[in-house]
């Protein structure tokens, strides 16, 4: 262990360190104080670069964690830097597991919220299965915040890894891949094989005495949507479970590996979609009641890239039907980053192509290939937009381009490499330019700008709960405070990370641990919203975890690589 002095003198560097000279927070340098433990190990699939993955076999290695405030753990032989986006700065997100807990004094509130997630677990038969989305009962109705979500306990999983508590999460993974087998109707319409529930809840059956499942994939949820993005996180938090535990022998049971090809499958089918992009209904994602996002939301768009590619390292080539579906993936993962890429992309230069656009081109030679009319931009925007940054908007599809800024999908587009090193840097910057439009007093926005008045009723239905700068309509949501913090490392912007959780930590604890907060700053606790809510709990540990010991982004990240994206073979139509 260290000395106090050297202990101090660490704290005292970091809360010193700039972002705006090259010196800030220098992770080289500060990592390299770290004990260095000798820990043979191979490496896991998922450290070699795709270009070696031969449709021919995987690996594994193994890994150990370590426990929060326990004061040791093992480490690793040494960080692996990797090239990430922002100018040459090194991100540390190669590791399958931490190391060797950096020696920050920890923030009171980090206690109090590790006592407040564990009290959000809930068990099946005497194993923990996960966390429920919210511990608030003061409430007059419960409806389905006792149920454990999919996408809400993506933050609990990552809390429980990086905590060396993989149990939980190993459990959550194998449940939910069983109720995966169950047949799913809803109005006597069945759903594809590949679907994962929304949500599923524990319930004692009063006539055994034992504990049973009962899941909800869509049939009782507000506006009967299914989710598109649970598979999505499923696959996430696979990937997240083999690189933190360095244990591959669970996503490589024949079990995982159907459980990864039955979604991949159902995401992959062939239709009469010309775009690579996912088509999706209003509801199916975080924002999970009507709000405009049909057609091809960008966060949907992320987290499939995001899935593909987590599945494409996870897959066994020599599995039965494995081979054919990762040959797919490939495929489809090198038209889906040119697309997004390219049409969803807006920075000044582009808002300025689009503002001089021409309609009604036809054939392979015109410039505005999905006929956005220049009038349809939003006056906002021609304010909002700076002159240095850009961002992945809300929506592309014919005759509509959706500028809203949407948090989630621009994070997980950086975290999955889906960002160009450039885009990148640029989605940071913007959120450096537009700080109080997109943060404000409470990390993070959901969405920029709100809708309200006449768009509100018609895009919304009138819903009471999304009222302009309110829960999904430009609400301010803290889970999202661990997407950005991870993002923020992985650029290399550690500034703003460390800017947003204080914000964080001045009000979560004392406002009750808030699902969102409400108005254009995020100044006001939520008018619906649950108190004791879980992912904002997690996602805080989350993010203070990651800013401390920036190996853990290896659970969550995924590194550019250029060599495995195949040439892209476009008709006629694709070009000019």
């Amino acid at each position: 262990m260290e000395s106090a002095a050297a202990a101090a003198a660490m704290r005292k560097a970091s809360s010193q360190a700039s972002l705006a000279d090259p010196d800030d927070f220098d992770l080289t340098r500060l990592l390299n104080h770290k004990p260095r433990i000798n820990v043979e190990r191979q490496r896991s699939f998922d450290d070699r670069s795709l270009s070696e993955l031969s449709l021919t076999g995987g690996g594994g290695g193994s890994r150990g964690g370590w426990v929060y405030g326990a004061g040791g753990g093992t480490g690793a032989e040494s960080y692996e830097s990797m090239y990430s986006p922002g100018g040459g700065l090194r991100s540390y997100c190669g590791t399958p597991a931490s190391s060797t807990r950096l020696s920050f004094e920890p923030h009171p509130l980090v206690g109090e919220a590790w006592d407040a997630l564990r009290r959000s677990l809930v068990s099946f038969r005497g194993q923990p299965l996960g966390t429920i989305a919210a511990v608030d009962h003061s409430s007059g109705e419960v409806l389905n915040y006792d149920q454990v979500f999919v996408r809400d306990f993506v933050p609990s999983a990552l809390a429980f890894l990086m905590n060396g508590e993989p149990e939980v999460v190993r459990n959550f993974l194998l449940k939910t891949l069983l109720l995966q087998g169950w047949e799913k109707r809803i109005d006597r319409f069945k759903l594809g094989e590949g679907a994962m529930p929304a949500s599923f809840k524990v319930l004692k059956d009063p006539k055994r005495g034992v504990d049973k499942l009962v899941a909800d994939f869509g049939e009782s949820a507000i506006g009967r949507v299914a989710p598109v993005d649970s598979g999505f996180w499923w696959i996430i938090i696979l990937r997240a479970y083999t690189k933190s535990t360095g244990d591959a022998s669970l996503a490589e049971t024949p079990m995982c590996q159907k459980g990864i090809r039955l979604i991949m499958n159902q995401c992959l089918a062939e239709g009469f979609d010309t775009f690579p992009t996912l088509l999706c209904a209003d509801g199916c994602c975080m924002i999970d009641r009507r709000m405009g996002v049909y057609g091809y939301p960008i966060e949907i768009q992320a987290l499939f890239y995001m899935a593909l590619r987590c599945a494409l390292l996870m897959l066994r080539p020599d599995a039965e039907g494995n081979k054919e579906v990762m040959e797919r993936i490939v495929t489809r993962l090198g038209a889906l980053s040119y697309h997004v890429r390219g049409y969803f992309w807006l920075d000044f230069q582009q808002l300025n192509d689009i503002y001089r656009f021409k309609t009604e081109e036809y054939s392979h030679t015109a410039v505005n290939k999905f006929n956005v009319n220049p009038e349809s931009i939003p006056d906002w925007l021609f304010d909002f937009m700076p002159t240095r940054g850009g961002y992945f908007v809300g929506n592309v599809s014919p005759a509509r381009m959706d500028f809203r800024w949407f948090a989630l999908g621009n994070c997980v587009a950086i975290l999955a490499s889906l960002a160009t090193p450039d885009q990148a840097s640029a989605i940071m910057d913007l959120v450096e330019e537009r700080w109080e439009e997109l943060v404000g007093e409470m990390p993070v926005k959901i969405c920029y700008p709100a809708i309200e008045g006449h768009e509100w009723q018609t895009v919304t239905g009138c819903d009471p709960k999304n009222t302009r700068w309110s829960y999904h309509n430009g609400g301010s949501w803290p889970v999202l405070l661990w997407l950005l913090t991870a993002a923020c490392i992985k650029t290399g912007r550690l500034k703003i990370a460390r800017r947003a959780i204080e914000l964080a930590e001045a009000r979560l604890a004392r406002d009750g641990w808030p699902e969102y907060y409400d108005g254009k700053l995020g100044r006001y606790i939520g008018k619906q919203a649950r108190k004791l809510q879980t992912w904002s709990i997690a996602g805080y540990l989350v993010a203070k975890m990651m800013l401390e010991d920036p190996s853990h982004l290896g659970m969550i990240s995924l590194e550019d690589d250029k060599p495995m994206k195949p040439v892209l073979r476009r008709s006629a139509s694709w070009t000019g």
